[in-house]
Order: C-alpha cells, then structure tokens, then sequence
C-alpha cells in the first residue's frame, strides 16, 4: 500500500456540494473518504454513492451500538450501498458485532459487491482516563481498549478503530485486524477535541494501516498539499 493509500479523509460536513468538492479534489491523493454521523445525516445514502463514482473507498463511520437484531439490517442496508468499511461499537457485545459481520457479508452477496470489513470502534479518541473513570470504565483506557478489540476479534471483526497510543499493543493482540486510527494531527497542528493523538508517522510505525484526518485537510487553504504532506509523513513511518 503506497503512503497516500492510507489517508481517509473525514468528510465531516452538513454540505454535500462541500463533500463532493473535496472528494473530487482529493481523488487519487488520498486512499478514501470517511461518511460519518453528520455527513450521513444530512446528505444520506446519495453522498456515498457520489463519492463512490469518484473511484475510491467509502468508510461509513455510523458507529452502529444497538440490539444485535437492529444493528444487522442497519449494516445490511449499509451494505447495499458498496461501502467498503463499516463501524459498530465494541461495547455493543460480541453477539452484536457478530450480527453486524454476517448479515453485511450476506447483503453484499446479495447485491453482488464485496463484503464491507466490519470495524469495530473500541474507546473513542475524545475520551482519556478520568472521563472513561466518569462513566464507570475504570483502569487505563488502553487496558479498555485491548478488552474491546479482543471482543472484535472474537467476533469475527475484519479489525478495529483505535487511538495511536494503543495501535502497538493492539496490533500484537489482533494481528490480522486492519487497524484504522483516528486522532492522527500533522506535525505542529492543533489537537482540537481529541484526547489521544498522534503523527502521521509515529501511527504508522507503531502498526496503523489507516489514518482518518479531518480537519488538518479540509479545513487548509489547500487541501491537496495538506494530503501530500501528510503522506511524506506517512512514508517516513512506513516499513521498509
């Protein structure tokens, strides 16, 4: 995989002529684009097709978390619109994952595309270890995190969604998993609401096999050199 193949770009906007304009801007600098909560909610299921006829992956970022039942026709329909990476919530449970798993591999089958690779998100990167202590997960949020995955993989999980802090450990304990890492800044840029981050380079070293970036890219003067740059960085921390 070359650097700038594992750049997903997070189209987190309300505005689908915005969505679009990157994704045709950024076509072939970067791996993907990222469909979260807000895109998907006010642009829906069109947006991803849009983005799909630009010729590069959809990661649908819906972070499923509900009864198993529910979550598997959601991540059916999810399915059907030939994405080709799907969130649910580790927390969730095995069962719910599971479910996720089979019924988005059946769809797909049905709809005669690939079967998305079900990621399941362990801690989310906006959390550390007093506001995880708030909500009752008690210990370090890296110790929740290697619970989490190890639950993903159990299930059947094509990989999971993890910070850069524990993308290491992570790796050891789901070898196999595709490890997509969110909270990844350039060098010298803001955190802003992410609590667990890292650079480009030292996540790929430490075993990501995606980054997500957000703002850093959509939100430069130049969108396209902001991706060029971060994949200089990412094929500083490549393996050899």
């Amino acid at each position: 995989m070359r650097p700038h193949e594992r750049i997903f770009v997070a189209l987190d906007t309300p505005d689908p002529d915005r969505a679009r304009a990157l994704a045709r801007a950024l076509a072939g600098r970067v791996g993907g684009f990222k469909v979260g909560l807000e895109a998907f909610s006010s642009c829906g299921p069109a947006l991803v097709g849009d983005i799909r006829s630009e010729g590069l992956p959809v990661f649908l970022d819906l972070k499923l978390h509900d009864i198993p039942n529910t979550v598997a026709g959601a991540a059916a329909a999810a399915a059907r619109l030939g994405i080709s990476f799907l969130t649910v919530h580790a927390l969730g449970g095995s069962e719910m994952v599971r479910r996720a798993v089979e019924s988005s591999a059946e769809a797909a089958a049905r709809a005669g595309s690939s079967a998305p690779t079900v990621l399941a998100v362990t801690v989310l990167t906006s959390h550390d270890d007093p506001s995880l202590e708030i909500l009752g997960i008690r210990g370090p949020s890296a110790a929740a995190v290697l619970r989490l995955a190890g639950i993903a993989r159990d299930a059947g999980a094509g990989g999971v969604v993890c910070s850069p802090l524990e993308v290491a450990r992570v790796r050891e304990a789901f070898p196999a998993g595709t490890l997509v890492v969110p909270g990844v800044r350039p060098s010298g840029a803001a955190a802003d609401d992410q609590a667990r981050v890292a650079t480009p380079e030292s996540a790929v070293r430490a075993g990501a096999d995606r980054i997500v970036v957000g703002r850093p890219i959509t939100r430069a003067a130049d969108p396209v050199a902001a991706a060029d740059a971060i994949a200089a960085e990412i094929a500083r921390g490549c393996p050899s």
